[in-house]
């Protein structure tokens, strides 16, 4: 198995454990879909919407998924609320399409919570970045809830004349929650140890 597999199969069984699953220790990895993409994936940037993300869903599905949103935004404020010094940082300036790179645990909890309305507004959802990570987003899901067809999934041309649907923002939800825990993490354990952060997200040992 060589670096990148191995990294991605790491990756996958921390997911898996953070969402409750079981980790095979031999995991296969495949690629389902290949997608062209001009912006930076490991910043949690992806315009690609996969085929999977055009089917209607039921709401048992809709349902697991919002879950696991929920999940992520309550472990991520966990972590956040953890950081002894949420402005310490240790890290050169680099910058992305949308601005400079969050350096310290404030500016990261800031820019991954403010993709709250922006996320919900590409499918004609209203919704804010008010409060914490886990109110605006919940307030989010309960404004989507009052539309009677949102388990059709529809399409929706947003931003950019990116393609969006329902199922596309939930998985761009765990996905850059996800992404900036990570950096978020390793920036405290860095400058405070281990033993002093919650790894409420199963890196263990990166």
């Amino acid at each position: 198995m060589n670096v990148a597999v191995s990294k991605m199969a790491n990756e996958a069984r921390g997911w898996l454990s953070w969402s409750g699953h079981d980790a095979a220790d031999d995991m296969e990895i495949c690629i389902v879909q290949d997608a062209m993409c001009e912006l930076q994936v490991r910043d949690a940037d992806s315009d690609v919407l996969f085929v999977s993300e055009r089917a209607p869903l039921t709401a048992d599905v809709y349902y697991a998924l919002k879950s696991l949103c929920m999940k992520s935004a309550t472990d991520f404020q966990t972590l956040y609320d953890g950081i002894p010094d949420k402005d310490k940082r240790d890290a050169p300036v680099r910058r992305t399409f949308y601005g400079q790179v969050p350096r310290t645990a404030r500016e990261m909890y800031t820019h991954t919570k403010n993709v709250n309305a922006y996320y919900f507004g590409e499918i004609n959802v209203d919704a804010d970045n008010d409060g914490t990570i886990v109110e605006c987003r919940q307030r989010g899901f309960e404004e989507l809830e009052r539309k009677m067809d949102y388990l059709n999934n529809p399409v929706i041309e947003g931003s950019y004349g990116e393609l969006w649907t329902l199922r596309k923002v939930l998985r761009r939800f765990i996905w850059h929650d996800r992404i900036h825990a990570k950096a978020m993490y390793r920036l405290a354990v860095r400058m405070f140890g281990k033993d002093a952060i919650p790894d409420m997200f199963c890196f263990g040992d990166l």
